[in-house]
């Protein structure tokens, strides 16, 4: 099997009421981590920043528009690797994640932050940092959150 290196940068997407944005992927699409919750973010393209990335997938998995501005770096240690199905190609890859975690804060409320789930995400919540004890988490997910003190 193949071995590819991806950058990944992903969002703590907090609402005004303290609630972080989680979505899960469609198992069927053979993304990775599908059965686990999320926080969205995706990979980085060829000659593109990580901002860049970060605003336009943001938009496309959960259709919250963010300024790349108010986005502050919380965490660049964690690292992942997963087994994926390539997507263009239907090659099975094992894909080394190396992960660069943003924090937004949102002018709104969880329920009236619309979301408009895209791209590779087929359902969200809005969690309580209380709540993720009980979820299944991705393992990079678990490891940032143990990082950020979010989970013991």
């Amino acid at each position: 099997m193949r071995t590819i290196h991806r950058e990944i940068v992903a969002a703590l997407i907090f609402s005004k009421d303290g609630k972080l944005f989680q979505g899960m992927k469609n198992p069927k699409d053979g993304g990775v981590y599908s059965d686990c919750w999320h926080i969205p973010g995706g990979g980085v393209d060829k000659n593109e920043d990580h901002l860049s990335t970060l605003v336009r997938e943001i938009k496309a998995e959960t259709g919250i528009s963010i300024d790349a501005n108010a986005a502050v770096l919380v965490d660049d240690k964690g690292i992942g690797e997963a087994k994926k199905i390539l997507k263009e190609t239907g090659e099975n890859v094992l894909c080394k994640m190396n992960f660069y975690v943003y924090k937004i804060l949102l002018a709104t409320n969880a329920s009236e932050t619309n979301i408009s789930l895209d791209d590779d995400l087929v359902k969200y919540r809005w969690s309580n940092l209380s709540d993720l004890d009980n979820l299944k988490l991705t393992p990079p997910s678990i490891e940032l959150f143990h990082r950020l003190g979010y989970i013991k």
